[in-house]
């Protein structure tokens, strides 16, 4: 799930610089063809050799090389240099992994991707030591025959029946822990305590907070205009009171409801930490649901990084400005979270009043109730 991650954007400059995008080193990549390039070279070099001192043994009446030893310890150079390859992956690009998990169900993924990790490299190993080792030891000899087994039951049962098992567990657990995730509900049966409007567009992402009634007013494509960049729908009167925030802000250890949507291509809500991401997609409004269990403040001092923030990124490549679409995410006590949001400006901006006051579109019910909302 937690699926294809774009770290690069953690290093790339936020919202508003005059930056440049971070460029590919070239150079860098032209090294590693050449390198593979040459090593393939060399190998051909080495069996031109080979066959040409095989030639030459036969032509003084001797036995020429026997293939199949050359074959079987090619074999093992195979089988010691892949794994080392994978020590490599291991020690190298191992550090390269997710940073802690600061949600609830970040740690149940967490779980979850280590179970399925062990279990595939326990075979991992197993298949390729067997297969490369087994392909030395029982190399063509004159001394000795090959056995051949067309049939076997009790094989065919084994390689069948255990992998389905070990698959069906993994599948089982995964699908248990999503469904944990995606519930809209707590242990306690409550629905999640906040609900945040995320809405992506080319290239930034719009915040909207429910006010003192805790619901979010519904939106509409069809009235977004300057100044209703989100469309929302101001004939429900939960809608007035809507907040709009540049920094999204969430208080640690309650259950948070993004409400997820696109206005133009695919985007996608990526928070690392969070072990959040879902697509974006216009058209198709979507939610995910997780708790915070580390404050902003905290994993500064874990990490001992005073300028640490948490940050929502698009994993999706959505266009030219794409490495700058990121905002960042605050994690503070409940009592910080209720002071920033009696800060934050409502979403029903003088503009918005206006021009929702002169539609002349607008049925004169409609205005009437807009003007007693706004009054009370």
């Amino acid at each position: 799930m937690l699926m294809g991650t774009n770290l690069v954007n953690a290093q790339t400059p936020a919202a508003g610089t005059t930056e440049d995008a971070p460029q590919v080193d070239w150079t860098g990549v032209s090294y590693y063809v050449l390198l593979f390039l040459l090593i393939c070279v060399g190998v051909a070099v080495v069996g031109k050799i080979l066959k040409i001192y095989d030639l030459t043994l036969k032509i003084q009446g001797k036995k020429g090389l026997r293939w199949n030893n050359v074959m079987g310890f090619i074999c093992l150079v195979f089988l010691l240099a892949g794994l080392y390859g994978a020590y490599w992956s291991f020690t190298v690009q191992g550090s390269m992994t997710l940073p802690e998990a600061a949600s609830i169900h970040g740690v149940k993924i967490d779980e979850m991707f280590t179970v399925t990790t062990i279990l595939t490299m326990i075979v991992f190993f197993l298949t390729q030591i067997l297969l490369f080792g087994f392909l030395f030891k029982y190399r063509h000899s004159e001394k000795r025959r090959a056995h051949f087994l067309p049939h076997n039951n009790t094989i065919e049962k084994i390689w069948t029946i255990v992998p389905a098992i070990v698959l069906t567990i993994l599948v089982v657990f995964g699908f248990f822990t999503w469904q944990s995730i995606m519930d809209n509900t707590d242990a306690k049966g409550e629905v999640a305590a906040i609900n945040v409007d995320i809405t992506g567009h080319q290239f930034a992402w719009e915040l909207r907070y429910p006010g003192k009634d805790g619901k979010l007013g519904p939106k509409d494509f069809k009235l977004t205009t300057a100044a209703n960049k989100l469309g929302v729908d101001f004939k429900k009167k939960s809608s007035f009171d809507d907040l709009s925030a540049d920094t999204m802000y969430l208080p640690v250890n309650r259950a948070v409801r993004l409400n997820i949507q696109a206005q133009d291509v695919i985007h996608s809500v990526y928070m690392p930490h969070f072990r959040v991401q879902l697509n974006a997609v216009p058209g198709l409004p979507t939610f995910f649901k997780f708790t915070p269990t580390i404050t902003t403040a905290q994993m500064r001092t874990r990490l001992d990084d005073p300028k640490f923030d948490y940050l929502v990124y698009c994993n999706k490549i959505c266009g030219g400005g794409h490495y700058n679409m990121q905002k960042v995410v605050r994690v503070v006590t409940e009592a910080e979270y209720q002071t920033w949001l009696s800060h934050q400006k409502p979403y029903l901006t003088d503009g918005l009043r206006k021009e929702l006051h002169f539609a002349a579109a607008e049925p004169q019910q409609t205005v009437s109730q807009n003007r007693l909302a706004l009054n009370n």
